[in-house]
């Protein structure tokens, strides 16, 4: 009876053995959905008072998302802000003796002028001359004190306008603009948290379109072209989904199979990656696997 019974379960893994063989139907390449996932963090320091967004919400390029509290970086601009018009004010007054002194340099020259045409007539003298352009030294030398005087003044307002502007970055960087359009995938801040320059605040990826990575022999690379659509098929309920994809990258050079693969055999043979892009109509997941299958005409 147990021989019997062993017979019949060798007749039974044959007959399910040759039933598989005979259908030859084999994917030209295995692998798994990816997207491009990027991590938007906090580009400022401070209490986060307001972020509207939960996981799986899909969001628009450049939405405003939330910000963090800007009340600190406007009293130091404030305080900025007062500053320099205080120098400002020192900085007028400087510049009003050297627009003083600048008249006063003005009639020095005119009345130089003047004295050169009488010399030119023998009707001036070289001591009219000679004092004339003594004032002019004089006022130059005046202006020139001023003018170094003031050069502090000048680079201290140019430090403010400095400091200024790198307060408005930080008010600007402290709105929270979602990067590019697609579905959160992870959210690791809350609202009312205090967040630090660089904390990961959501993690997003755009999945209308996947990729699918796959690995592919020496010998299937001639039947393979940048552009080419080729079928990709998942697991469905009803058996397999197939989807229409197209090459959109393949290496340039081999390297090992992943450990993904299941055979040793296959594990330690040299294959080319390739990315196919896919439409999602929702039903492609990131990690998902799926097959490529090569649309070749015999």
């Amino acid at each position: 009876m147990k021989n019997t019974q062993i017979i019949g379960t060798v007749v039974i893994a044959v007959t399910l053995l040759t039933a598989c063989n005979s259908n030859g139907d084999k994917a030209d390449g295995y692998g798994n959905f990816e997207a491009t996932e990027i991590t938007v963090s906090s580009e400022n320091t401070g209490k986060l008072i307001e972020f509207n967004l939960e996981e799986g919400y899909v969001i628009e390029k450049n939405k405003f998302i939330g910000y963090i509290d800007t009340i600190p970086l406007h009293l130091k601009k404030q305080q900025l802000l007062v500053q320099k018009d205080l120098i400002n004010a020192k900085s007028k007054g400087v510049l009003s003796q050297i627009n003083v002194l600048q008249a006063k340099l003005k009639t020095a020259k005119t009345n130089k002028t003047r004295i050169d045409n009488l010399i030119k007539d023998n009707a001036g003298t070289q001591k009219q001359l000679d004092d004339i352009e003594g004032e002019i030294a004089v006022l130059n030398n005046s202006i020139r004190s001023i003018e170094i005087q003031n050069a502090p003044v000048v680079n201290e307002l140019k430090s403010i306008d400095a400091q200024l502007d790198q307060l408005n970055d930080q008010i600007t960087k402290s709105q929270i603009i979602n990067p590019i359009h697609g579905t959160v995938l992870s959210k690791y801040a809350e609202p009312n948290e205090i967040v630090n320059y660089g904390k990961p605040l959501y993690k997003i990826a755009d999945l209308s379109t996947m990729e699918l990575r796959v690995y592919i022999s020496e010998t299937q690379l001639p039947n393979i072209k940048i552009g080419e659509t080729v079928t990709v098929k998942i697991d469905d309920q009803d058996g397999m989904k197939s989807f229409t994809g197209t090459v959109g990258w393949i290496a340039s050079e081999a390297e090992f199979t992943p450990k993904i693969i299941q055979t040793k055999e296959e594990r330690v043979a040299l294959v080319y990656a390739v990315k196919i892009q896919v439409k999602n109509d929702g039903s492609l997941k990131i990690g998902m696997p799926a097959e490529m299958w090569l649309n070749i005409n015999n």
